[in-house]
């Protein structure tokens, strides 16, 4: 069986890889994430995913069984990328206008081996509860939105602002599990591998 790497330094990803059974290596080389003129969100979030998976693939040098998983998240409002924040006052901003909305949530994914490179996107759309001007203070306070794409993580604190999500869950929150365990199935990386064999058998004959 080949040997997953994982191109991404997210905690909230390495959790989501663990909880669905899959081993790996973490894996990161540097890219230039500036995203091009004009360039359409899902268009750069599946270039970023593609672009980490090879950088990571090459930082390997002639390892022949090796597969690498890049990942990439864009929060979207009106058709512009929402990224980490910047300091307190573009945080409150970004979250401001986040309020009583609904947005995008585009994750892509994309693996890579020798020769070979699959990308997929998953959108997903968010719809925010208005939100008072004293709980945008307080969540920043708490200093969770600080590293988070939009200046959320809907998997913490930010939940209790989410009144609706039309999509993936998981890839709201980093990493689309289904269409992640699709992928790897084509380059024959199965799920569930901290299982006992009998168990894999019965649960969905995996092996």
């Amino acid at each position: 069986m080949a040997t997953l790497y994982l191109a991404s330094g997210s905690p909230r990803r390495r959790e989501l890889l663990t909880q669905i059974g899959v081993p790996f290596v973490t894996q990161i080389a540097p890219i230039d994430e500036s995203p091009l003129p004009d360039e359409a969100p899902d268009v750069y979030v599946e270039r970023l995913a593609r672009a980490k998976a090879e950088a990571g693939l090459a930082s390997l040098g002639d390892l022949e069984d090796a597969v690498v998983l890049g990942a990439d998240t864009a929060v979207v409002l009106d058709g512009r990328i929402l990224g980490k924040p910047l300091d307190c006052a573009d945080a409150l901003a970004t979250l401001s206008a986040l309020s009583g909305r609904e947005h995008q949530v585009m994750t892509a994914i994309a693996l890579a081996s020798r020769g070979r490179v699959r990308s997929r996107v998953v959108v997903s759309q968010v719809r925010f509860r208005t939100l008072s001007e004293a709980e945008i203070a307080a969540y920043w306070a708490s200093g969770e939105p600080q590293d988070k794409a939009g200046s959320y993580g809907i998997q913490g604190l930010a939940a209790v602002f989410v009144s609706q999500l039309q999509g993936s869950y998981s890839a709201v929150v980093g990493l689309p599990l289904c269409e992640t365990a699709e992928l790897l199935a084509e380059f024959a990386i199965p799920c569930w591998q901290s299982l006992p064999v009998d168990n894999q058998e019965v649960a969905g004959r995996v092996r």
